[in-house]
């Protein structure tokens, strides 16, 4: 008979619940088997041990766990590390197709466990080839050896998907239901076999991991980059992390490559994955890699056939990296690095169905309601005239969520590029878009390139015209009568309903601004604020309520001022409107009534906010100098002169080569005189008042005692007193009267406000 090296394992003395220790001794086997599949496979390189995971096993005491994940996430290297952290001995079997005979598997499965504790010769005996079902002797007695065991022991089946045969599937659940007590049956492959998972699930007698339990962490990724020697600093492993969607093997392979090459991972998913599906399901999965999520009946649509909601749910059950996006599974999307190698194959092998897949994919969706989806694949397409159409619909209502990057990515991607005039409505947008993101000579380019498009019916003539009037107006290359003129004419051409209408009316209110004529200029910002909630502009109801707030500043209306500019900073963070250069303004407003309230950390945050837009405003200088002189005039608050001048000796630059821009070119040097007012500004010049001297300034006005402020702010009544005097010497006075008077003067606080403490 041939022999075996057999492992009998053996308690420590005084280490109670440690592991068990393998003791090998010789015992033959009367038949054949792979020594390979009954062994505990080793820890490859870079494996980071998953602790919680191991943790939720260990402490788990269902008699049956389920893992199930596509190839690559780990699950072998998981149980291995189990079993080295167990006080239980492990019996394993790495599975594989021929273990869809009941007889084989049986055999190699009787090994494993006889190394945990011997079964005894009749089992093995009967396991001996004789050509006779196993249900007759040998599947009863290793269940009874099972049953009977002396100590608690897991069993795990490793690859389980490999076997399919419904006598080796109904074998492993006879089995499954003979188990001593405090034992565990481990299945663990890309799916799970038949062997009653929701009756079991339902009965609380199953654990199951799927492959979401095993995505690594940021912080996995970044022990793995240090075990690996590689740079674990920075944002490296949170990149890993995004990019493979915290697939283990696919965060490893991407590691090693250190030069960015996919091809690790490439040739990873072809032989582990795409080499064991049949053609038909590769070349399924090949072609609705164009679509970015998937239903059965898109799919039908996409791929001209029938059925594919049924496929969809195998390999989503299959773990064959399709990923359910709902519980009903109605809809699913690929992996990403799969559908990203699904695609370059597509390309590769099938390049002239690329268009057509994706015409079709723009008509259901269009037809289904998803506009966006339509014009994502109208622009794979190249279809052009839909792509614009499409385009011109929804670009403004995206832009105005907040959504500028993907704006810019569908213009970036427009196949008529080349010949805008034919498409204005996607000129006229683009125009816009490069406006607001401060790219001027993009701007005036597409915008010419809408003048040149306009024909065609008259109303398409008038509304497209009206458009380019916005844009202009927002431009205002001619000065502030002429941004009044192309804002009149825009408003009188729109339809109230129009995404345009908003903005039409806010650079209609801005002009009349810079006309001085301040009265009637806050009434039509007040209604395009409204307008632009009714249509959803985020963008221009922010800019017409921080334009309100400015306003309301210059005629020291502090009341008004505080409630715009609260509204207006409410709008740019929950409109996702912070990257928007058009907030920059709000955000100074905000900051100059923030400072005055004696909410320093929140004013500074909003200058700085403001300061890093400024840049982006070259397309608006109107708006550039606006907002210069608001943030002027918070560093004259915070007594920091060098600022303030800089930012006005550029307002006086701006204005001087790009105006006329009305009063603006007045508050120029208003503003340049309220910084030569700053007491001791030659002396403190940059210094300023420190944080804790802000702080305290509110305090100073009111009733509190100096002793009273200490308690408040958690400091000694000497601390105050210090901090007083120095507030004094930098505000020019020599009393605490004085420096509230001196305060309220120069917008530091509000003295009829004291600021209360939180």
């Amino acid at each position: 008979m041939p022999g075996a090296r057999v492992v009998r394992f053996e308690r420590r003395p005084g280490a109670p619940g440690a592991p068990a220790r393998p003791v090998e001794e010789a015992r033959p086997q009367p038949f054949d088997f792979m020594e390979s599949k009954v062994r505990i496979p080793a820890a490859r390189p870079g494996s980071v041990t998953r602790v919680a995971l191991v943790n939720r096993l260990r402490t788990a005491t269902t008699p049956i766990a389920v893992v199930t994940a596509p190839a690559g996430y780990g699950k072998s290297t998981l149980l291995a590390q189990w079993s080295a952290r167990d006080p239980r001995p492990f019996a394993w079997v790495t599975l594989d197709e021929r273990d869809d005979d009941p007889a084989v598997m049986l055999q190699h499965l009787a090994v494993a466990v006889d190394r945990v504790e011997p079964v005894g010769a009749c089992v093995l005996e009967a396991l001996r080839p004789r050509g006779r079902s196993v249900w007759g002797a040998a599947l009863p007695r290793l269940a009874s050896a099972l049953l009977t065991r002396d100590q608690a022991f897991v069993l795990v089946l490793d690859d389980i998907d490999r076997v399919t045969a419904r006598d080796s599937v109904e074998a492993i659940a006879v089995l499954a239901d003979h188990l001593p007590e405090g034992s565990m049956l481990v299945l663990s492959g890309r799916g799970a076999p038949a062997i009653g998972v929701p009756r079991r699930r339902a009965g609380g007698r199953i654990t199951e991991l799927g492959a979401a339990d095993l995505e690594m962490s940021r912080r996995e990724t970044g022990l793995m980059l240090r075990e690996l020697a590689l740079d674990s600093e920075g944002d490296l492993a949170a990149e890993l992390v995004e990019r493979t969607e915290g697939w283990p093997a696919g965060i490893y392979l991407t590691a090693i490559a250190r030069d960015g090459d996919d091809h690790g991972v490439e040739e990873y998913l072809r032989t582990e994955h795409l080499s064991r599906l049949a053609p038909r399901t590769r070349e399924f999965l090949r072609r609705t890699a164009v679509l970015p999520r998937m239903t059965g009946r898109l799919c039908d649509a996409v791929l001209d056939t029938s059925g594919s909601g049924v496929q969809l749910a195998e390999l989503g059950r299959g773990n064959m990296f399709v990923q359910p996006l709902d519980r009903s599974g109605l809809w699913y999307r690929h992996h990403r690095l799969l559908r990203e190698l699904l695609r370059r194959e597509l390309a590769e092998h099938e390049p002239e169905t690329i268009p057509v897949l994706q015409r079709r994919a723009a008509t259901w969706f269009e037809e289904n309601g998803d506009p966006e989806a339509a014009l994502e694949s109208a622009l794979e397409s190249e279809d052009t005239s839909r792509a614009a159409r499409l385009l011109g619909a929804r670009a403004l209502p995206a832009y105005h969520q907040g959504r500028v990057a993907e704006v810019e990515g569908w213009l970036d991607r427009f196949p008529g590029r080349a010949h805008l005039d034919a498409h204005p409505e996607v000129a006229v947008t683009g125009g816009w878009i490069h406006a607001a993101r401060g790219r001027a000579e993009d701007a005036e380019a597409w915008l010419a390139a809408a003048g040149r498009g306009t024909r065609g019916r008259r109303t398409v003539r008038a509304r497209l015209a009206a458009e380019i009037a916005v844009v202009r107006a927002g431009l205002c290359p001619d000065g502030a009568e002429r941004m009044a003129a192309d804002a009149d004419a825009a408003v009188r051409s729109l339809p109230g309903d129009s995404q345009w209408y908003p903005m039409a009316m806010v650079f209609q209110g801005a002009a009349l601004a810079m006309l001085g004529q301040a009265d009637q200029a806050d009434a039509v910002l007040a209604e395009a604020a409204a307008t632009a909630d009714r249509t959803s502009a985020g963008e221009a109801r922010a800019l017409a309520t921080g334009q309100r707030a400015m306003l309301a500043l210059l005629r020291e209306d502090h009341g008004a001022a505080a409630e715009h500019a609260a509204a207006a900073r409410s709008l740019v963070r929950e409109g996702r409107l912070a990257d928007y250069p058009t907030s920059a303004l709000s955000l100074a407003a905000s900051a100059r009534v923030l400072l005055r309230r004696g909410r320093w950390d929140e004013a500074r945050e909003d200058m700085d906010g403001a300061e890093r837009l400024l840049c982006s405003l070259e397309a608006m200088p109107w708006l550039s100098v606006e907002t210069r002189l608001e943030l002027a005039q918070a560093y004259v608050a915070l007594r920091d002169a060098d600022s303030a001048r800089e930012l006005t000796r550029e307002s006086g630059r701006i204005v001087r080569r790009q105006g006329p821009f009305g009063i603006l070119a007045t508050q120029v040097p208003r503003v340049r005189r309220e910084i030569d007012a700053v007491p001791g500004a030659g002396d403190v010049v940059g210094s300023g008042l420190t944080g804790a001297e802000l702080r305290l300034l509110p305090l100073l006005a009111t009733h509190l005692s100096f002793r009273e402020i200490g308690e408040l702010l958690f400091v000694s009544r000497n601390t105050i007193k210090t901090q007083a005097i120095s507030v004094y010497r930098k505000l020019g006075v020599s009393s605490r009267s004085d420096a509230i008077r001196r305060a309220n003067e120069l917008g530091i606080i509000d003295a009829a406000e004291p600021a209360a403490m939180s």
